[in-house]
């Protein structure tokens, strides 16, 4: 017999599925559909051993799948497999699931950011322990490749920053916003109407997908614990139009990113200590950087390394389809391991760096506010930023009426945009601002990323 007919003649290993919602059911079907060629690439065939489902009774008869694989019986199917891919979401009870199936000697696909997000070190643990694999590509940003080329491609190099667009709801609102000089609530609708966002889009709009993710991507780039608590987080729903035509204004566009960069905090004396930064807010950015071009609910990642310099990983991160591509390229490599022996790499933190709070992030500010039209304010404006030891890169002035008739007054807009300083600074300024009598009003403050 020659080695390729053993090869497809060998036993197969036993696939067990949990979850069939829109990525189990694209699992489900591209398992079957692709059967020999998941064959051709493993080296021995990948068989579903079953699927664990809440309502067996459903109709699936769109899927190519056995009736009688689909079980509500999850912790027996997942004791009898060879590889469990997890697409629960949540954290109870995949995380149960996740940990009885490597303790029988399975390994793990999950696309569970939550959970890596939480409990991300405990199943890296079990996982070495029974000497299996994890694997999540599908976790962050779908379809697109970016997880594995930070763990292994980039792994002789050292990553400075991670900036991301991760979430397609989020990308596609403020698209929208700023395309069509729709609102916040009827851009939702339309995500929602179009399938882009859950009918309660909480998770999405308030940033707490973004944030799970930007835990994971920071705890492989920077070799060190991140998890979903530590990121400082800001969603999208207080992002005016107003903000949005001032993006405009300054060539920018506005976006909700996912920061991860190895920065310095700064300590007494000046004395600079090695942190990592993680953060997740919108931001406005330039319209010629590479994120500033991406539209409706695209995702994209742009990575910046001392060797490798600019990266930029760019594609669908959400969708059914997408995010199975990604859970069967983590199987293939995973059910690779089991037929030629070895694993994948595990956890790497080793370096261990402290994760700064968002006050020793540094960052630029956009402010406009609103002023009395009279000598010597902006000279009180200034002070306010100077006593906060914040430079000012720009001032913009522009002259406003408000009221009418004997009512009128003339007042004036600033718009300041600063120079990179810690968070905490530019805060602070911002609070000394609202307590100046010169200034009626501080209309809009947001931070400037990317140039």
């Amino acid at each position: 017999m020659s080695e390729s007919e053993h090869e497809t003649t060998a036993e197969p290993l036993k696939v067990a599925l949990l979850g069939c919602g829109v990525v189990g059911s694209s699992v489900a079907r591209m398992l079957v559909e692709h059967a020999d060629d998941l064959t051709a690439r493993v080296g021995r065939p990948l068989h579903l051993e079953g699927v664990a489902v809440r309502r067996p009774g459903r109709d699936r008869s769109d899927l190519p799948v056995d009736p009688s694989l689909f079980t509500t019986d999850a912790e027996s199917l997942v004791e009898r497999a060879d590889i469990v891919i997890e697409v629960i979401g949540g954290i109870e009870p995949a995380r149960s699931l996740i940990q009885a199936a490597m303790k029988h000697g399975a390994s793990v696909v999950t696309a569970n950011k939550a959970l890596l997000a939480e409990d991300g070190p405990s199943l890296y643990a079990a996982a070495a322990d029974a000497g299996v694999d994890l694997y999540y590509e599908a976790a962050v940003a779908g379809a697109i490749p970016i997880l594995r080329p930070i763990r292994e491609s980039l792994a002789g190099d050292e990553v400075r920053r991670v900036l991301g667009i991760v979430n397609g709801t989020t990308n596609y609102v403020l698209d929208k916003m700023d395309t069509t000089g729709q609102g916040f609530h009827e851009a939702v609708e339309q995500a929602q109407a179009l399938g882009y966002a859950e009918a309660d889009p909480t998770a999405d709009v308030e940033g707490f997908d973004a944030a799970a993710k930007a835990a994971i991507l920071a705890s492989l780039a920077f070799h060190t614990r991140v998890s979903g608590d530590q990121v400082y987080r800001e969603g999208i729903t207080e992002v005016s139009a107003a903000d949005v035509q001032a993006a405009r204004e300054m060539d920018c566009v506005v976006k909700l990113l996912a920061i991860c960069e190895r920065t310095e905090a700064l300590g007494e004396g000046g004395v600079g200590t090695p942190g990592v930064s993680v953060r997740v807010h919108p931001a406005m950015i330039p319209r010629s950087h590479p994120l500033g071009g991406v539209r409706d609910a695209y995702n994209a990642v742009f990575v910046e390394a001392d060797a490798a310099g600019q990266l930029m990983f760019y594609g669908k991160g959400a969708g059914g389809d997408p995010t199975a591509s990604a859970v069967l390229g983590d199987v293939v490599a995973v059910a690779r391991h089991r037929v030629g022996g070895g694993r994948g790499p595990g956890e790497s933190a080793y370096a261990d760096l402290p994760v700064l709070d968002m006050g020793q992030a540094l960052t630029r500010y956009h402010i406009s506010l609103d002023v009395n039209d009279r000598p010597g304010v902006l000279a009180q404006v200034a002070t306010a930023f100077a006593e906060h030891g914040v430079s000012i890169e720009t001032v913009r002035q522009q002259l406003i009426e408000t009221g009418e008739g004997e009512d009128a007054q003339k007042q004036a807009r600033l718009v300041v945009v600063t120079h990179t300083a810690p968070d905490a600074a530019l805060s602070a300024t911002v609070e000394a601002l609202t307590g100046l009598d010169s200034v009626h009003e501080v209309t809009s403050v947001m931070r400037v990323e990317g140039s």
